[in-house]
């Protein structure tokens, strides 16, 4: 799955900062990793994760689990999943960055996703 994220969300991901990469939907099942597509400014993917965990449920259930993992401000979290029933956290493993940025068009993609887009298995 090939996800799009904020530079500064990226950015902490591949320092370790941040070990969760929240949503608010989930993918399907059988997704193993997520390729990060950093937004303009970047414009570029960036890196890639494997999916160690899932978590899904009330946001603040979500949020005792993964806050000292989250690389974001309560407040924030808070505000992203208002009037929402479900929270979904991905919990992140064996990041890693490209030493080579690449762009969509190397992944077939034309057009950046709003929010993610599912790949071909090569």
């Amino acid at each position: 799955m090939l996800l799009s994220i904020k530079p500064q969300y990226a950015k902490m991901i591949i320092e370790g900062t941040k070990k969760y990469e929240f949503r608010t939907r989930k993918c399907r099942e059988d997704i193993k990793k997520i390729i990060f597509y950093a937004t303009a400014p970047k414009s570029q993917v960036v890196g890639e994760a494997e999916i160690e965990d899932v978590l899904v449920g009330p946001p603040n259930e979500i949020w005792k689990k993964t806050k000292h993992g989250s690389g974001i401000p309560a407040s924030f979290f808070r505000e992203y999943y208002k009037n929402r029933e479900i929270a979904v956290a991905y919990k992140l493993k064996n990041v890693k960055a490209y030493n080579e940025p690449k762009s969509l068009k190397d992944y077939g993609i034309e057009h950046v996703p709003q929010s993610f887009i599912y790949l071909k298995q090569p």
